[in-house]
Protein backbone atom coordinates (compact mmCIF):
# COMPACT_ATOMS: atom_id res chain seq x y z
CA UNK A 1 0.00 0.00 0.00
CA UNK A 2 1.35 3.43 -0.95
CA UNK A 3 2.24 5.85 1.81
CA UNK A 4 -0.17 8.45 0.40
CA UNK A 5 -3.06 5.96 0.62
CA UNK A 6 -2.19 5.12 4.22
CA UNK A 7 -2.02 8.81 5.15
CA UNK A 8 -5.30 9.47 3.38
CA UNK A 9 -7.00 6.64 5.25
CA UNK A 10 -5.65 7.86 8.58
CA UNK A 11 -6.84 11.40 7.88
CA UNK A 12 -10.31 10.09 7.03
CA UNK A 13 -10.47 8.11 10.27
CA UNK A 14 -9.33 11.17 12.20
CA UNK A 15 -11.90 13.42 10.49
CA UNK A 16 -14.69 10.96 11.26
CA UNK A 17 -13.59 10.76 14.89
CA UNK A 18 -13.54 14.56 15.20
CA UNK A 19 -16.98 14.80 13.60
CA UNK A 20 -18.42 12.16 15.93
CA UNK A 21 -16.90 13.93 18.92
CA UNK A 22 -18.40 17.25 17.83
CA UNK A 23 -21.85 15.71 17.40
CA UNK A 24 -21.59 14.17 20.85
CA UNK A 25 -20.65 17.52 22.39
CA UNK A 26 -23.52 19.30 20.62
CA UNK A 27 -25.99 16.63 21.73
CA UNK A 28 -24.84 17.08 25.32
CA UNK A 29 -25.29 20.86 25.10
CA UNK A 30 -28.78 20.38 23.63
CA UNK A 31 -29.71 18.07 26.49
CA UNK A 32 -28.28 20.35 29.18
CA UNK A 33 -30.12 23.33 27.65
CA UNK A 34 -33.44 21.47 27.84
CA UNK A 35 -32.79 20.43 31.44
CA UNK A 36 -31.77 23.98 32.41
CA UNK A 37 -34.84 25.53 30.78
CA UNK A 38 -37.55 23.00 31.52
CA UNK A 39 -36.49 20.89 34.50
CA UNK A 40 -34.27 23.06 36.70
CA UNK A 41 -35.90 24.91 39.63
CA UNK A 42 -35.98 28.66 39.24
CA UNK A 43 -33.37 29.25 41.92
CA UNK A 44 -30.93 26.97 40.12
CA UNK A 45 -31.33 28.25 36.59
CA UNK A 46 -28.79 31.05 36.79
CA UNK A 47 -26.00 28.61 37.69
CA UNK A 48 -27.22 26.03 35.16
CA UNK A 49 -27.09 28.52 32.29
CA UNK A 50 -23.78 29.93 33.45
CA UNK A 51 -22.26 26.44 33.23
CA UNK A 52 -23.97 25.74 29.90
CA UNK A 53 -22.73 28.97 28.32
CA UNK A 54 -19.18 28.23 29.46
CA UNK A 55 -19.31 24.79 27.80
CA UNK A 56 -20.84 26.17 24.60
CA UNK A 57 -18.29 28.97 24.48
CA UNK A 58 -15.45 26.47 24.85
CA UNK A 59 -16.90 24.41 21.99
CA UNK A 60 -17.07 27.48 19.74
CA UNK A 61 -13.53 28.51 20.66
CA UNK A 62 -12.30 25.01 19.75
CA UNK A 63 -14.34 24.91 16.51
CA UNK A 64 -14.58 28.51 15.24
CA UNK A 65 -15.93 27.46 11.83
CA UNK A 66 -18.70 25.23 13.17
CA UNK A 67 -22.05 26.91 12.58
CA UNK A 68 -24.03 24.56 14.84
CA UNK A 69 -21.80 25.32 17.83
CA UNK A 70 -22.34 29.06 17.30
CA UNK A 71 -26.11 28.57 17.09
CA UNK A 72 -26.18 26.67 20.37
CA UNK A 73 -24.05 29.25 22.13
CA UNK A 74 -26.48 31.89 20.87
CA UNK A 75 -29.47 29.87 22.07
CA UNK A 76 -27.89 29.43 25.50
CA UNK A 77 -27.13 33.16 25.77
CA UNK A 78 -30.56 34.33 24.63
CA UNK A 79 -32.43 31.81 26.80
CA UNK A 80 -30.37 32.86 29.81
CA UNK A 81 -31.20 36.50 29.08
CA UNK A 82 -34.91 35.67 28.94
CA UNK A 83 -34.96 33.44 32.01
CA UNK A 84 -32.67 35.38 34.34
CA UNK A 85 -32.98 38.93 32.98
CA UNK A 86 -30.94 41.50 34.86
CA UNK A 87 -28.69 44.28 33.66
CA UNK A 88 -26.64 41.91 31.54
CA UNK A 89 -29.58 40.63 29.48
CA UNK A 90 -29.21 43.09 26.61
CA UNK A 91 -25.50 42.34 26.29
CA UNK A 92 -26.28 38.63 26.12
CA UNK A 93 -28.86 38.99 23.34
CA UNK A 94 -26.52 41.25 21.36
CA UNK A 95 -23.81 38.62 21.67
CA UNK A 96 -26.32 35.92 20.66
CA UNK A 97 -27.22 37.89 17.53
CA UNK A 98 -23.53 38.18 16.65
CA UNK A 99 -23.01 34.42 16.84
CA UNK A 100 -26.17 33.74 14.84
CA UNK A 101 -25.06 36.11 12.09
CA UNK A 102 -21.67 34.39 12.03
CA UNK A 103 -23.38 30.99 11.79
CA UNK A 104 -25.56 32.25 8.94
CA UNK A 105 -22.48 33.28 6.97
CA UNK A 106 -20.94 29.83 7.47
CA UNK A 107 -24.04 27.68 6.84
CA UNK A 108 -27.47 29.35 6.71
CA UNK A 109 -29.28 25.99 6.61
CA UNK A 110 -27.56 24.58 9.70
CA UNK A 111 -29.76 22.73 12.20
CA UNK A 112 -32.72 22.81 9.85
CA UNK A 113 -33.14 26.58 9.86
CA UNK A 114 -32.44 27.21 13.55
CA UNK A 115 -30.39 30.29 12.65
CA UNK A 116 -33.51 31.98 11.30
CA UNK A 117 -35.82 30.75 14.07
CA UNK A 118 -33.43 32.13 16.67
CA UNK A 119 -32.81 35.44 14.89
CA UNK A 120 -36.54 35.91 14.35
CA UNK A 121 -37.34 35.27 17.99
CA UNK A 122 -34.66 37.74 19.09
CA UNK A 123 -35.96 40.50 16.84
CA UNK A 124 -39.52 40.37 18.17
CA UNK A 125 -38.68 39.72 21.82
CA UNK A 126 -35.91 42.29 22.27
CA UNK A 127 -37.08 45.91 22.78
CA UNK A 128 -36.65 48.25 19.84
CA UNK A 129 -34.60 51.42 19.53
CA UNK A 130 -33.32 53.22 21.58
CA UNK A 131 -33.12 50.42 24.16
CA UNK A 132 -32.38 47.44 21.93
CA UNK A 133 -32.35 46.20 18.34
CA UNK A 134 -35.87 44.73 18.15
CA UNK A 135 -37.58 44.99 14.78
CA UNK A 136 -40.89 43.32 13.93
CA UNK A 137 -40.34 43.41 10.17
CA UNK A 138 -36.99 41.62 10.50
CA UNK A 139 -38.54 39.18 12.95
CA UNK A 140 -41.25 38.15 10.52
CA UNK A 141 -38.83 37.85 7.61
CA UNK A 142 -36.50 35.56 9.57
CA UNK A 143 -39.32 33.45 10.99
CA UNK A 144 -40.79 32.94 7.53
CA UNK A 145 -37.36 31.85 6.27
CA UNK A 146 -37.23 29.31 9.10
CA UNK A 147 -40.65 27.97 8.13
CA UNK A 148 -39.57 27.54 4.50
CA UNK A 149 -36.64 25.40 5.64
CA UNK A 150 -38.58 23.45 8.25
CA UNK A 151 -42.33 23.86 7.60
CA UNK A 152 -43.42 21.05 9.93
CA UNK A 153 -41.01 21.68 12.82
CA UNK A 154 -42.28 22.50 16.28
CA UNK A 155 -39.94 25.43 16.91
CA UNK A 156 -40.47 27.53 13.75
CA UNK A 157 -44.25 27.07 13.99
CA UNK A 158 -44.35 27.89 17.69
CA UNK A 159 -42.19 30.99 17.43
CA UNK A 160 -44.01 32.34 14.39
CA UNK A 161 -47.30 31.82 16.22
CA UNK A 162 -45.91 33.56 19.30
CA UNK A 163 -44.85 36.47 17.10
CA UNK A 164 -48.36 36.61 15.61
CA UNK A 165 -49.86 36.75 19.10
CA UNK A 166 -47.60 39.71 19.84
CA UNK A 167 -48.98 41.27 16.67
CA UNK A 168 -52.56 40.67 17.91
CA UNK A 169 -53.34 38.05 15.25
CA UNK A 170 -54.65 35.14 17.37
CA UNK A 171 -56.69 33.48 14.62
CA UNK A 172 -53.69 33.16 12.31
CA UNK A 173 -51.49 32.21 15.26
CA UNK A 174 -53.76 29.27 16.05
CA UNK A 175 -53.08 27.78 12.61
CA UNK A 176 -49.36 27.63 13.33
CA UNK A 177 -49.88 26.48 16.90
CA UNK A 178 -51.92 23.53 15.65
CA UNK A 179 -49.06 22.66 13.29
CA UNK A 180 -46.65 22.89 16.21
CA UNK A 181 -48.96 20.66 18.25
CA UNK A 182 -48.82 17.99 15.55
CA UNK A 183 -45.11 18.36 14.78
CA UNK A 184 -43.07 15.16 14.52
CA UNK A 185 -41.34 14.25 17.76
CA UNK A 186 -37.56 14.42 17.95
CA UNK A 187 -36.31 11.14 19.46
CA UNK A 188 -32.99 12.71 20.45
CA UNK A 189 -34.68 15.67 22.20
CA UNK A 190 -37.55 14.35 24.36
CA UNK A 191 -37.15 16.88 27.19
CA UNK A 192 -37.15 19.82 24.76
CA UNK A 193 -40.21 18.45 22.95
CA UNK A 194 -42.14 17.96 26.17
CA UNK A 195 -41.30 21.44 27.41
CA UNK A 196 -42.08 23.11 24.10
CA UNK A 197 -45.43 21.32 23.85
CA UNK A 198 -46.42 22.81 27.20
CA UNK A 199 -45.55 26.23 25.80
CA UNK A 200 -47.64 25.47 22.73
CA UNK A 201 -50.61 24.55 24.94
CA UNK A 202 -50.24 27.80 26.88
CA UNK A 203 -50.09 29.78 23.64
CA UNK A 204 -53.21 28.03 22.31
CA UNK A 205 -55.07 28.96 25.51
CA UNK A 206 -53.87 32.57 25.15
CA UNK A 207 -54.98 32.76 21.51
CA UNK A 208 -58.43 31.42 22.37
CA UNK A 209 -58.78 33.93 25.20
CA UNK A 210 -57.89 36.71 22.79
CA UNK A 211 -60.63 35.55 20.42
CA UNK A 212 -63.34 35.45 23.12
Amino acid sequence: MKTSVIIGSLLLVLANAVSAGMQSNLAQIQKEWAIAKYQTPEDGQEKAFEDLIAKARQLVDSNPRDAAAKVWLAIALSTDAGVNGGFGALGKVKEARKYLEEAERIDPDVLNGSVYTSLGSLYYQVPGWPIGFGNDDKAEAYLQKALKLNPDGIDPNYFYADYLLEEDKPRLALQYLQKAKGAPSRPDRPIADQGRQKEVDAAIAKAKDMLD
